[in-house]
């Protein structure tokens, strides 16, 4: 396959990070970008060809594929019109707000036969991936645990659908938490939720979350997400068999506010076009990383909600 030409739609507070990453690698080309914000595509790279809105470049830029960068409620619209055009897609994270949807962009691309690749970055980040390749292959793990912790508005930016629970399809859960569950996908393989407790504030945005997790090794996970940590940790332990314990900061050596993610993007930039050089499958999960799996373990942890709130509800099952 030829470099693919890559249309990047939305220019929110994190297309600067695919821009960099487009402009850093030579096996990918920026051939359009798209947003309804005259601003933001003023401030596009020169020559790009700018659309306002996603049917448009779709109609008519010459892309082999595109990365989806819009609010999370808009997700599922984009990505099936991009899928149902042939185009291949990179999608933010959580692949869509509502679990039928994802299952059937899922059907979607494995009818045309495009990849569906859910942008995961910090599955590229570099001490994440050096303490996967420290773990011993002699002393299992048997416990994990992902921080995931932030002051949602000043990662927002001017972006502030964040804080609409309907736009953002939740609150931590359904926007950290898909990262969160895939670092636990990433060193447990398939896992189900077991308990969860989530605190929400008065406007009904869940800004704290503690989630239980077990997998079919008998090793078990537990995930804290919070909106309102202040400052910002996002950390990764694991314990091991013969009890040694070992850690990784995705934060370290990246003192600059959202500094690690030049680098992570630069991962899921590659990915993506791996998966654009492979052949064609009719797999009806997400080609890459998996996008479905994630978005069920957030759908699994507000139903452990409802069912802790209802009459009925297990108090044991908190966590």
């Amino acid at each position: 396959m030829t470099v693919p030409r890559i249309g990047l739609i939305g220019l929110g507070v994190i297309s600067r990070f695919y821009l960099s990453a487009l402009a850093r690698e030579a096996g990918a080309e920026l051939a359009a970008v798209c947003d309804p914000d005259e601003t933001r595509l003023a401030a596009a790279p020169p020559g790009v060809p700018r659309y306002r809105s996603h049917q448009e470049l779709l109609r008519h830029a010459d892309v082999d594929a595109v990365v989806v960068n819009v609010p999370n409620d808009v997700h599922y619209p984009v990505c099936r019109d991009a899928l149902a055009a042939g185009r291949a897609v990179c999608v933010e994270k959580p692949l869509t707000t509502k679990l039928s949807d994802a299952r059937h962009l899922a059907r979607l691309s494995s009818d045309v036969g495009v990849p569906l690749f859910t942008s995961f970055h910090r599955r590229y980040n570099t001490e994440v991936n050096a303490l996967l390749q420290r773990l011993p292959s002699h002393a299992p793990l048997t416990s994990l645990t992902v921080r995931y912790e932030e002051t949602i508005e000043e990662h927002a930016g001017q972006d502030r659908w964040y804080l609409d629970p309907d736009r953002c399809g939740g609150g931590c859960v359904a926007d950290n938490g898909p990262n969160a569950f895939d670092l636990v996908r990433l060193f447990l393989g398939d896992t189900r939720v077991t308990g969860a407790a989530v605190r929400r504030d008065a406007h009904g945005v869940d800004r704290q979350a503690t989630v239980l997790l077990g997998a079919a090794s008998g090793a078990v996970a537990r995930v804290e997400l919070d909106w309102s940590y202040p400052g910002e940790r996002k950390t990764v332990e694991v314990r091991l068999a013969d009890g040694t314990v070992d850690s990784a900061d995705m934060l370290a050596g990246h003192p600059e506010f959202k500094g690690s993610l030049w680098h992570e993007y630069v991962g899921v930039l590659r990915d993506f076009t791996d998966a654009l050089a492979r052949p064609r499958t009719t797999d009806v999960r997400p080609h890459g990383p998996d996008g479905l799996a994630a978005l069920e373990l957030v759908a699994d942890t507000y139903a452990h909600e409802r069912a802790d709130r209802s009459p009925s509800g297990q108090e044991a099952a908190r966590p």
